[in-house]
């Protein structure tokens, strides 16, 4: 088979092009990626293809850049292939982001790839990664410690990007440039071994190749079956938090407990990574992160809770997992206006409180009713404290407010966040939850008091 037809069934496997696309290709002046433009050139009036390509100098190599730009440029020309550089200040990226030199150059580089596809219209971006790179990409991997997914290598189709030579070995991309007289440059920095990739390439492959001339064959068949069970996994899991979630918003994610200490190890690990992503909090997590949440499910008590990088934390309430970057606090002191609105910002709650001469619906909870000649002024709105205690409507005898919210699983992380309306010294209202009966209107009642508590439509 001939590298053209092993291009157009990889094109046709992974469903990578369509007719009249517009395609960008991601072009270096190396032989991979020149070999891809003269390929996809064949292949154009196909897929009745509009063909675009790209060059990104990184100003590491000055002198060799220049002569890349030309020769791409020329190369383009020569094909009616419109030509484009975009120009990527590594060496600050990297200072600024604290990356090596290798991921700065790789983050601009598709960050300039998808600015200019936006810009032409190009809705696939072709990148020249073939067999042999896929074949470096999962072992480095693998050294580094990666899972599954990591392994898997790199996607044949990924968004708007395209491999179509990720079934294609180097020599094969060699042997048609060299058979149809097409010159290519040379990336000096891909002869150094200051980098892990490039040792791979030239010392340690040969010599796995020269063990089992198959080698990369097999690595890229290995990945390929990894990444289909990591799909079927994904969409499992993808499942199973849809069944788990009770609440969510941009900034938390409620996990029902239980059930969730019955989810398979493996499973239960991608719908944290799953669940995580969804607040925004996909990179950044690891291995012990992820396994830091499993053992916080399996073996903490309700209320613990554990840090996890971006200001994200997991905490286990009694019968729910709560993923969040949305820390409550507690409340600041306020004197309640009556009548007025009182809007607690830590909380996103707001007390309305308004007088009448006659009693009002109420359930003691989201809204209350109170004698408002029993009440000393100003009311105020607060936190909890040490010590506190009040009489609960239908309780009848004095109790530690601690006690009172642990009754009822409230969480531990959000009892500061629970407002205490109170009258001097006593607390009258445990907004939300129950008033204190010493204060509530009665039979004798002249003047009433209504407050309530609601959600702010805003924070």
């Amino acid at each position: 088979m001939t590298l053209k037809e092993k291009a157009v069934n990889a094109i046709k496997k992974y469903s990578m092009l369509h007719q009249g696309d517009s395609v960008l290709i991601g072009l270096s002046g190396g032989p991979d990626s020149i070999c891809l433009s003269a390929i996809l050139d064949e292949l154009k009036d196909n897929f009745n293809l509009s063909l675009q390509a790209l060059y990104v100098n990184h100003g590491l190599r000055p002198e060799e850049n220049k002569k890349e730009e030309a020769f791409c440029r020329e190369f383009c020309g020569a094909l009616g292939i419109k030509f484009y550089i975009e120009y990527a200040d590594v060496r600050e990226y990297t200072e600024a982001k604290r990356l090596n030199l290798q991921e700065a150059a790789r983050e601009l580089r598709y960050g300039l790839f998808e600015k200019v596809s936006l810009r032409e219209n190009a809705g696939k971006i072709a990148m020249a990664h073939n067999a042999d790179d896929q074949a470096e990409t999962v072992i480095m991997r693998l050294i580094r410690g990666s899972g599954r997914k990591g392994l898997s290598g790199m996607p044949p189709v990924r968004g708007k990007i395209i491999r179509p030579f990720i079934d294609i070995q180097r020599a094969e991309i060699e042997g048609y440039l060299k058979a149809r007289g097409i010159s290519f440059v040379t990336d000096s920095s891909n002869l150094k071994t200051d980098y892990l990739r490039n040792r791979l390439r030239m010392d340690i492959l040969p010599l796995l190749k020269a063990e089992n001339p198959s080698f990369t064959e097999s690595i890229c068949r290995a990945a390929e079956i990894l990444r289909d069970e990591d799909q079927y996994l994904q969409t499992a899991a993808t499942k199973a938090m849809m069944r788990l979630i009770t609440r969510k918003s941009d900034k938390s994610i409620e996990l029902f407990l239980i059930p969730l200490m019955n989810i398979n190890k493996a499973i239960l690990r991608r719908v944290l990574r799953r669940a995580l992503s969804e607040i925004g909090a996909g990179t950044g997590i690891g291995l012990v992160h992820i396994d830091g949440i499993i053992d916080l499910v399996h073996n903490c008590k309700s209320g613990d809770s554990i840090n996890l990088p971006k200001g994200i934390r997991a905490i286990k309430n009694y019968s729910t997992l709560v993923l969040t970057k949305d820390i409550q606090t507690g409340i600041k002191t306020k004197h309640i206006e009556i009548p007025g609105k009182t809007i607690c910002g830590e909380t996103g709650l707001m007390l309305t409180a308004r007088l009448s001469d006659s009693p009002e619906k109420n359930d003691g909870k989201t809204a209350a009713l109170f004698d408002y000649e029993r009440l000393a002024l100003p009311l105020q709105v607060r936190s909890r404290r040490d010590g506190d205690y009040f009489y609960p409507a239908g309780f009848g005898k004095r109790k530690k407010l601690q006690d009172f919210l642990v009754d009822l699983k409230v969480p531990r992380e959000m009892r500061d966040s629970v407002p205490v309306v109170v009258s001097g010294e006593d607390i009258i209202w445990v907004a939300g939850y129950r008033m204190d009966g010493r204060f509530a209107a009665g039979e004798g009642t002249r003047k009433f008091l209504i407050l309530r508590a609601e959600q702010c439509v805003s924070r």
